[in-house]
């Protein structure tokens, strides 16, 4: 099988961006890539803590944090680990991230905070 794909890190947008992680699931299960759960499997991140994501929206939301450049997808056998990329981003657009998570933890607690 092959890899998905991801954009250049030169090439991520504030804009995709800020639509990545203008959900608050997505931006839940953006924190647990790049928290607690770095390179964890889709099953893995199933669980966003309220509630037990479908696996076909996980899948979605998988695919918009990849396509807005926030995660990295690699197939392992059968299983598809994710890792956060926020650390190769320019610091402006790590900041964005940053300030991002931060207003969500502030809001919902720390299960969408992140440092990474």
């Amino acid at each position: 099988m092959r890899q998905p794909s991801h954009p250049a890190i030169e090439d991520v947008r504030p804009d995709a961006i800020l639509h990545a992680l203008g959900d608050a699931e997505r931006a839940a299960i953006f924190a647990q890539i790049a928290g607690v759960c770095s390179g964890g499997t889709c099953t893995a991140l199933a669980n966003t803590g309220e509630r037990v994501v479908p696996r076909s929206s996980l899948s979605q939301h998988i695919k918009v944090l990849r396509e807005a450049g926030l995660i990295r997808s690699e197939r392992h056998g059968v299983e598809i680990r994710n890792r956060s990329r926020t650390l190769e981003l320019q610091e402006p657009l790590r900041d964005l991230v940053r300030s991002i998570m931060d207003a969500y933890a502030w809001h919902y607690g720390p299960r969408t905070r992140t440092d990474r």
